[in-house]
């Protein structure tokens, strides 16, 4: 497995570690409940840097060229992205699937974009392929994710400067004579940064943010459950290369410049099919459960309209215990329209009562 610049800390603070894409991280500290509670009241720290971090720079020294070059691999408007801003997109796939979704950031001469570890290598393929840009895979820089409603407080006693930022700000700041990368966004639903510092640095880095009484350790398991609360989808779960971005709700990602009578329209792959499911609507939906009891119901149960149907509607795609409800919660992938107020989930043979609940479960607290 390969391993983070944070590896030997974890092992220090007794982080139980596992395989993740490939990685040895730690899944959890002091516990996973206790890491999320603690991340919704103050701040926690996680390292991502599995995360796949890529420079895409313009041969021509022109910004536009790699916006374009960009634009036709993603329905997102990167010609619109001002400097110093971060937007959500994805790679879609020939049949309107999704290959990956990123973070890219217009940081001036060139685009910084963060990747799922797990598809870096297959995104690394398709950007490479690009023309008229330099595709650069960073393997000597950390990211960490700080997370929390103090993490603001936190951070800026180290870096000047981040509190002026607001949600998907991306700058390069300054920390003790090292230029780290700064974005104020997460994926917990709370507000919080992602900070990109040289490896060499990394435990230094963390070290100091520990050291705060507000700041604790936690691992993949709460950064699983605090994304599931706030009803984001994660690579492998709610997209695949065989759900549409519009299946998967994200059709927020995908502007009005980029759609059928926008001035950049299609260009991307699949364009055909995720114009029609904008457009006609997609086959099927992506929806929130709330479920009866105490019992979580995990990823791949069947999910039916009623007790007695005969035929499945759908399929759980994450599931677990929300702690900051008190309770289990779930989204899953039905078919469009035909999920009412109250579903069934099927766990070992019995089917479980599970109300159709609104995303997100828990309300986003980003600093916009």
């Amino acid at each position: 497995m390969a391993r983070t610049a944070l590896h030997p800390l974890h092992r220090e603070l007794g982080g139980r570690l596992v395989d993740y894409a490939g990685w040895e991280l730690p899944v959890q500290f002091a516990g996973i409940i206790a890491e999320h509670q603690h991340t919704r009241q103050a701040a926690s720290l996680f390292d991502v840097s599995h995360m796949g971090q890529v420079l895409i720079t313009p041969d021509s020294g022109d910004l536009a060229d790699a916006a374009a070059a960009l634009e036709s691999l993603i329905p997102a408007s990167a010609a619109g992205l001002a400097e110093s801003r971060q937007r959500y997109g994805l790679i879609t796939t020939d049949d309107g699937g999704v290959v990956d979704d990123l973070m890219f950031a217009n940081r001036g001469d060139h685009f910084l974009l963060v990747l799922n570890a797990a598809r870096t290598d297959v995104d690394l393929e398709r950007l490479r392929a690009l023309d008229g840009v330099t595709v650069t895979h960073l393997d000597d820089r950390a990211l960490l994710a700080l997370q929390g409603p103090k993490a603001a407080e936190a951070l800026g006693r180290l870096i000047d400067g981040v509190a002026d930022l607001t949600f998907m700000d991306s700058v390069a700041l300054d920390w003790d004579g090292t230029e780290v990368w700064v974005s104020r966004s997460g994926y917990t639903g709370e507000d919080g940064f992602e900070v990109s510092v040289p490896n060499d640095r990394a435990v230094e880095f963390a070290r100091a943010l520990l050291a705060m009484d507000e700041v604790a350790p936690a691992g993949l398991g709460a950064r699983d459950s605090l994304r599931l609360e706030a009803g984001m989808p994660l690579y492998g779960h709610e997209l695949t290369e065989d759900i549409s971005p519009v299946e998967a709700g994200l059709n927020w990602a995908i502007p009005k410049v980029r759609r059928p009578g926008g001035s950049r329209a299609g260009g991307y792959p699949g364009a055909d099919t995720i114009e029609a499911h904008l457009a006609d609507g997609a086959p099927r939906e992506r929806i929130g459960l709330r479920i009866d009891g105490r019992a979580p119901v995990r990823e791949g149960a069947a999910v039916f309209a009623s007790e007695d149907a005969p035929d499945p509607i759908g399929v759980v795609t994450s599931g677990g215990f929300a702690a900051t409800l008190g309770a289990p919660i779930a989204m899953a992938l039905v078919e469009a329209g035909s999920a009412g107020d109250r579903v069934y989930a099927e766990v070992r043979g019995k089917r479980v009562p599970a109300d159709v609940a609104p995303l997100p479960f828990v309300a986003h607290n980003y600093h916009r």
